[in-house]
């Protein structure tokens, strides 16, 4: 479908790919559109939805200027997803020790690899040196967690908790992908709370100019602007390599509790976290997506439902109004604590009926209920992307 609202009560027009926005995520999408670096327009994915700060499922190009909290504090948080050679019949009747054999691999929720790093030393090594550079300059991020010198290394190929997930899925051919959303992991946290911090204070006075003390800048030539745009990509960097060696870790376990198979499609590895340097509407800008993935003409991506709806594999159109982007899941319709005070486990069992996962109440932020529809956010961006390949988890692992 194309844009079902545009908001023009700002700066610059809000445009909508959905009709289902709540009051707070419309209020929030105005105050991005009021900042006076916004270049065109504010584009809104259909998974749209309250943030802190900037809405989730926003895409916000802007120029010679950067919000720390827009990009947010899971910087570089996305998806990683490869297609193996077997088939569903292939897959053992009884898929627990299957999910046991990925938690065993993969540490979730607060676990993180014990004693050395669970990725090779020369992936450690590549990253290090960034991560020097940056805390060289600014060594408060060091002072925001106990041992983080060595805890970054130690979680790098681990899940984290909250969305983040592992899946095992088939797809229309009974094809079987393995599947995994994960992001920058506690380091991407710091370094993110750090500058948007230092962005609030760096406004000083003029803080209680803006609509929300929560879109706080970064300007382009200001003392810390070259540090954040180094800092948010070695953090982007990292997660992409924690994405990549978790998926490292599970084909291993996964090779020893399956017959022999091979990948047969290259692994998609997107963002949907992030901020990049790209041209739209003949300027060269900073696109920042919160909850958005990138959707150029023919590029892949990934858009997962919840733990017990579909997945959708998609290439991208290439729409120029949505900034060549899409949503990067079915969205929130509940905030975690409204979904724990209105679903019981009971209730997670059955909307989780046919899925080797966690039923417990532990999880119960997370049952499908407190999600929007992954099919109506399938069909209202129809002009975004096309559907190469739809995903059914038969496992799913959450920290």
């Amino acid at each position: 479908m194309p844009i079902k609202r545009i908001i023009t009560k700002a700066k610059v027009p809000v445009k909508i790919y959905t009709d289902d926005v709540d009051p707070q995520a419309m209020t929030q999408l105005v105050n991005i559109a009021q900042l006076p670096f916004i270049h065109s327009h504010v584009a809104a994915m259909p998974d749209v939805h309250v943030g802190i700060g900037a809405t989730v499922g926003a895409v916000i190009p802007t120029k010679g200027a950067i919000i720390p909290a827009a990009v947010g504090v899971d910087i570089g948080c996305g998806m990683n997803a490869v297609r193996l050679s077997l088939k569903a019949g292939q897959l053992p009747d009884n898929l627990k020790p299957v999910r046991a054999a990925i938690e065993a691999a993969v540490p979730v929720g607060f676990a993180m690899h014990t004693d050395k790093p669970g990725v090779p030393a020369s992936t450690v090594r590549a990253l290090d040196g960034g991560l020097d550079r940056i805390v060289g300059k600014h060594p408060g991020i060091l002072k925001m967690q106990k041992h983080v010198e060595r805890i970054w290394a130690q979680q790098l190929g681990t899940l984290g908790g909250g969305n983040h997930f592992i899946e095992l899925c088939l797809d229309e051919n009974q094809d079987v992908w393995v599947m995994l959303h994960s992001g920058s992991r506690g380091i991407g946290n710091i370094i993110g709370r750090y500058f948007i911090d230092l962005a609030r204070k760096d406004m000083g006075k003029h803080l209680a100019n803006l609509p929300d003390r929560d879109l706080a800048y970064l300007q382009e030539g200001a003392e810390h602007f070259d540090d954040y745009v180094a800092a948010v990509s070695w953090a982007q960097d990292y997660a992409m390599t924690n994405r990549r060696e978790m998926m490292r870790l599970i084909l291993e376990a996964l090779g020893r509790q399956l017959p022999p198979f091979t990948l047969t499609r290259e692994a998609i590895n997107c963002h949907h976290n992030y901020v990049a340097v790209e041209r739209h509407f003949e300027e060269t800008v900073f696109v920042t997506r919160k909850g958005a993935i990138r959707a150029g003409e023919g590029e892949l991506g990934i858009i997962p439902g919840s733990m017990g709806a579909k997945s959708y594999i998609v290439r991208g159109k290439g729409e120029p109004q949505s900034f060549c982007s899409c949503s990067h899941g079915a969205g929130r319709r509940l905030s975690r604590g409204k979904a724990k005070k209105t679903f019981a486990p009971q209730d997670l069992i059955a909307q989780t009926a046919g899925v080797e996962c966690r039923k417990d109440a532990g999880v119960l932020d997370e049952i499908p209920g407190a999600y929007k529809d992954i099919d109506e956010v399938m069909a209202h961006q129809a002009d975004l992307v096309e559907v190469v390949h739809t995903l059914k988890q038969v496992v799913c692992v959450k920290g």
